[in-house]
């Protein structure tokens, strides 16, 4: 019996800018995931081709507790927030996303995976081990 190929995946999702700026101003992001061509990362695409890709293990630790890999950092914010910040040599970028919505995008990235692959098994919601 043949397993039926791994799908990609391409959630909307709206962050939050954080700044200096009296107000923080939304911005749509992509989340991205392919199974095939990187079945450990994660990309998040911004307005502008602004693209980062990094480890799912890290945005999975990131929503329990402060990690941090090279450029990226998330950490959770209160018990709905999470925060991640892109550094460059320009400066940084602080968005903020709803924890549900980060937990759905990683639910649906690993339920892309095909029956039997050792990543079939989603993180459980309550436990949000999809951080760092």
């Amino acid at each position: 019996m043949a397993t039926a190929p791994a799908s990609a995946v391409d959630d909307p999702a709206k962050g939050r800018i954080i700044s200096d700026a009296p107000l923080s101003r939304p911005v749509p992001v992509a989340l991205r995931y392919d199974p095939v061509r990187s079945p450990a990362t994660v990309r998040f695409v911004f307005p502008g081709a602004d693209e980062w890709s990094f480890p799912r293990a890290l945005l999975e630790k990131g929503l329990r507790t402060p990690t941090r890999r090279g450029d990226i950092e998330v950490w959770p914010c209160g018990r709905v927030q999470t925060v991640i910040e892109f550094h460059t040599e320009e400066g940084v970028k602080v968005v903020q996303f709803d924890t549900a919505t980060l937990i759905r995008f990683l639910r649906h990235t690993y339920s892309s995976r095909p029956s039997g692959s050792p990543d079939a098994a989603a993180p459980d919601a309550r436990t949000p081990s999809a951080r760092r």
